[in-house]
């Protein structure tokens, strides 16, 4: 049974005008189950993450000042956010999800949270509408808790996963893996173990090419035992931030090909959506949701 994460704290107001979306939050999943794509045994609504979870990833001052908004302005403004007390719940109830998510692959090798992918979060900052790192606090409780060896982290958002490479960078039991637009934010990348800058305006027979070149060869010198996937859709033609060339169709057969691998390696992966910045609405709900139908052709 595939496993979702969804709560209705996802999608909380923001000022008039916010570029960020954050109505797709309650759009896709409405339009799974309008569709009959999922029902509603498959949707789980995640809990308030344990503040310990987080300091295993994130600084304790930098925990502190966000928890009782001391951030400066300047911190603030990097965000992207407005700062509110219901943003940063809406940040743990969405780690939380990821964990959740986790551990649902273990028993039907795929679970999928509709919110996540905060690769911009470092230990101690956020960037780029991310504040706390998902993946990272994720990917360090299944080490800790000795459910994997080795972790697999699959960036295939737009934009480069700066700060999951910064967080694992001296740690050889997750690898970083970020295929991105070259000349997109972050102006300063971070080094993942692998990056894969891409030329702006790449279609879609292009991005496949590298992907199906570089994936399966990382997985079989790797030999990860579990793999997380960000699947932005910022990587649309459409979206305003992205700059590349992928269709809507092929950025679905790139989630195909991810979830392909993964299940014929026998490898569980947890996935979380990422950015998506198209014009239309419809255009984002539609790539997301493709995401999700995608995982359920491939493995249900």
């Amino acid at each position: 049974m595939l496993k979702v994460a969804w709560n209705d704290h996802y999608a909380i107001p923001l000022p008039d005008g916010h570029r960020f979306p954050m109505i797709k939050y309650d759009l896709i999943p409405e339009q799974l189950l309008y569709e009959g794509t999922i029902h509603t045994e498959n949707i789980f609504s995640p809990s308030l993450l344990p503040e310990d979870r987080l300091l295993g990833i994130h600084d304790e001052v930098y925990w502190k000042k966000l928890k009782h908004g001391q951030l400066t302005k300047d911190e603030i403004r990097k965000t992207g956010f407005p700062y509110s007390e219901k943003l940063i719940e809406r940040e743990r109830i969405i780690l939380q999800g990821t964990i959740d998510c986790a551990k649902y692959a273990l028993k039907y090798g795929i679970g999928m949270n509709v919110a996540g992918g905060t690769h911009h979060a470092f230990r101690d900052r956020g960037e780029g509408f991310c504040l706390l790192n998902d993946f990272a606090v994720a990917a360090n409780y299944l080490l800790n808790n000795k459910l994997f060896k080795q972790i697999l982290i699959v960036d295939l958002d737009v934009h480069q996963g700066n700060g999951t490479a910064n967080i694992f960078r001296d740690n050889n039991q997750v690898f970083t893996f970020s295929m991105h637009g070259g000349k997109n934010y972050p102006l300063k990348k971070e080094k993942s173990d692998l990056d894969i800058p891409l030329p702006d305006g790449i279609d879609d027979k292009s991005y496949m090419q590298l992907l199906k070149k570089h994936l399966p060869l990382i997985i079989e010198q790797l030999e990860p035992d579990f793999i997380f996937y960000q699947s932005g859709v910022d990587v649309l033609k459409t979206d305003k931030l992205g700059r590349l060339g992928l269709s809507v169709q092929g950025c679905k057969t790139r989630d195909q090909f991810v979830f392909e691998t993964c299940k014929s390696n026998e490898i569980p992966v947890a996935v979380s959506m990422g950015g998506g910045y198209s014009e239309k609405i419809a255009d984002i709900v539609e790539a997301h949701a493709n995401t999700f139908r995608a995982a359920v052709e491939v493995y249900f």
